[in-house]
């Protein structure tokens, strides 16, 4: 079976004229799984009924995911999805909105995607690292998790304003799905999101890193660095070898000078780990004029039994950065209680066969 969402608009097209169909169907078709969110070919009613069963004869389908679980934090900021794909297999996808700061606007709407089921990466802070890597995630799976969320949001007449790849999985272990998945989301005749407004997240896969600054992409480049000197950053991140923490910024410092986009570099703080004044004064010499951003996350609790700093401990990383010259933000904390970090409800669900909700 093939889904249509996984075909790019020029293979739409190709598909189309090979069924001896006229050229403007690409656009009904794709018009229609865009904007309508159809569940099967026979939903795409723009088409005649002779094509519709013509396309399922040929083994196309619609849709590669389908809810299993949703959670909404206390506040309804943030929404909580796990989906089963075709080989019954889960993943979890989650919608974080904040609210507009212009009067009577809507809120911004970020979908933050999974692209592998489980991860290699091993991170001991990390719950999906803590679950093992089961197999990678296709493109037209990584697009249903975005139409599921757009879906929702059509019906508060809201949309999606950002998409993160900081899901389950490390996105450049998965390039070609991956960057496959990008192009149908910017694509003009498909989901049609700005390119700057998609933000890919890496634990930092050097060559994976320099392969995406020579797409002619516009995207973010977000760098989960997480230590200031090798030694810590191989224990918290076992797979961390050969790419030593030198390499891993000149990495990132080559992205922004072929495309323009600042880099982040995210840095989980935990508590009694890799919060200390003397850590962060070494971070701070190490990314110290380069224009670098740095963004603090107090760490989410996991199986790992790690603990987030205090809130003072945070501010005082914070600050010594900032007084060095660094640029750096605190991530404001959002859906804590429902368990929102990437694979804590897959989790859930796979160990005690049902999540923790506040409410659904």
């Amino acid at each position: 079976m093939i889904d249509l969402y996984r075909l790019l608009p020029e293979e739409m097209e190709k598909l189309v004229l090979e069924m001896n169909q006229p050229r403007y169907r690409t656009d009904q078709i794709l018009h229609a799984l865009y904007h309508e969110y159809p569940k099967s070919v026979d939903d795409l009613k723009q088409l005649p009924s002779e094509m519709r069963a013509e396309l399922v004869a040929m083994g196309y389908v619609v849709g590669s995911a389908a809810e299993t679980h949703r959670v909404v934090s206390e506040d309804g900021d943030t929404t909580k999805i796990l989906l089963s794909l075709k080989d019954g297999t889960l993943i979890e996808a989650v919608l974080i909105q904040y609210q507009s700061e212009k009067p009577n606007g809507h809120p911004r709407s970020t979908i933050c995607v999974s692209t592998q089921v489980g991860c290699a990466m091993k991170c001991v802070f990390c719950a999906t690292g803590q679950m093992g890597f089961e197999r990678n995630i296709r493109a037209e799976e990584i697009v249903a998790q975005i139409m599921h969320f757009a879906s929702l949001l059509r019906d508060r007449d809201q949309h999606i304003t950002n998409i993160v790849f900081m899901g389950m999985g490390e996105p450049l272990a998965n390039y070609d799905e991956t960057i496959r998945a990008v192009r149908l989301l910017t694509h003009q005749k498909a989901f049609g999101l700005g390119q700057r407004s998609i933000t890919i997240s890496t634990i930092g896969l050097i060559a994976g890193i320099d392969k995406l600054a020579e797409e002619d992409l516009q995207i973010g480049l977000a760098i989960s660095l997480h230590a200031p000197n090798n030694e810590m950053r191989k224990w918290l991140v076992p797979t961390a070898s050969p790419h030593s923490v030198e390499d891993i910024i000149s990495a990132g410092k080559r992205y922004f000078r072929k495309t323009g986009r600042r880099v982040t570099f995210e840095y989980a703080l935990i508590d009694g780990v890799n919060d200390s004044p003397e850590t962060a004064e070494e971070l701070a010499w190490l990314l110290r004029g380069n224009g670098s951003h740095v963004n603090l996350i107090p760490v989410n609790p996991t199986a790992g039994d790690f603990e987030r700093p205090s809130r003072r401990n945070v501010l005082e990383f914070e600050d010594i950065l900032l007084d060095s010259g660094v640029n750096c933000t605190v991530r404001v904390e959002k859906g804590s209680e429902i368990s929102a970090a990437c694979g804590q409800l897959r989790t859930d669900v796979v160990k005690k066969g049902k999540p923790n909700p506040r409410k659904y």
